[in-house]
């Protein structure tokens, strides 16, 4: 295997990376401030198309995670990126929440329940049945359908709620028409994402907790991943699946003294947690 060049630059999971159930995971405070003192370019990603990044900055910074608004990058930003370049100053139904509707207003997309060029589905905390309606005869009449995110379940403190891909499903089995997912794993998200930093995927890292999304979109990205066992996967669940992560660490706090300060020794020379396989 050629030998993977010193990471400068980093992506990482928002929910079971960093916070779980609202709780940072101890270590994610470190972990950012030692990324924000190196001066690298990074990113903190969520799937979740609910709240804008400055919104996700407001409740980071409560939890005592200082992230910049552009060092966040959400589903609906990399959504609102994909079709600026399909289709710039198109129109849109959306099902979604103000991550959403913000992003897409913010391209100059015009949203309209009359003849639009998409339907738009989201993360939302109630799906109406007449909003979903709609979309069902939008899409029936020719419009594109377009989701933010696959993802079936997302967490809360109850348990599992269903997510937007199970309301996505609902609306293929009624039309027959599949999404486009622009979230993770489409590495189209993580590509938009370094692209806003100006890294490249040769030299990035991305640190996830759930294979079927974060390591996957990384290792299609071409980066190095890391899988942490804070969230949803354990140690068995990885021979599961037909690829694995680069890394396997306990949590974020194991990566903090990977990152790079500016006085300090280049990476090459530092010992990293074992390659799989």
């Amino acid at each position: 295997m050629a030998e993977r060049k010193p990471i400068t630059s980093w992506l990482t999971d928002m929910d079971g990376v960093l916070i779980h159930e609202g709780i940072p995971i101890p270590g994610a405070d470190a972990f950012i401030k030692r990324l924000r003192d190196s001066g690298l370019p990074f990113l903190v990603l969520t799937n979740n198309s609910i709240y804008t990044a400055r919104d996700l900055h407001a409740r980071l910074k409560r939890m005592g995670l200082d992230v910049p608004v552009e060092n966040i990058w959400t589903s609906a930003l990399a959504t609102a990126q994909f079709l600026d370049d399909q289709r710039p100053g198109g129109t849109a139904y959306v099902i979604g929440e103000a991550g959403l509707t913000t992003a897409l207003h913010d391209i100059g997309y015009v949203l309209t329940d009359h003849d639009p060029d998409y339907v738009v589905l989201g993360e939302t905390r109630t799906y109406s049945f007449e909003a979903l309606t709609k979309a069902i005869r939008l899409i029936n009449a020719g419009a594109r359908f377009i989701c933010t995110n696959p993802d079936e379940t997302g967490p809360s403190a109850e348990g599992p709620l269903p997510a937007t891909g199970s309301v996505a499903a609902l609306i293929t089995k009624a039309t027959g028409k599949d999404p486009y997912f622009a979230g993770k794993p489409n590495p189209l998200m993580m590509r938009t994402g370094l692209n806003a930093i100006g890294a490249h995927s040769e030299t990035s890292a991305m640190i996830g907790d759930r294979m079927d999304t974060d390591v996957l979109a990384g290792l299609e990205a071409g980066m190095q991943t890391f899988l942490v066992l804070t969230g949803l996967t354990t140690v068995a669940d990885i021979d599961r699946y037909p690829f694995g992560p680069s890394h396997v660490v306990e949590s974020i706090a194991d990566l903090v003294d990977l990152i790079d300060l500016p006085d300090q020794a280049d990476q090459a020379e530092k010992p990293a947690p074992a390659e799989r396989g």
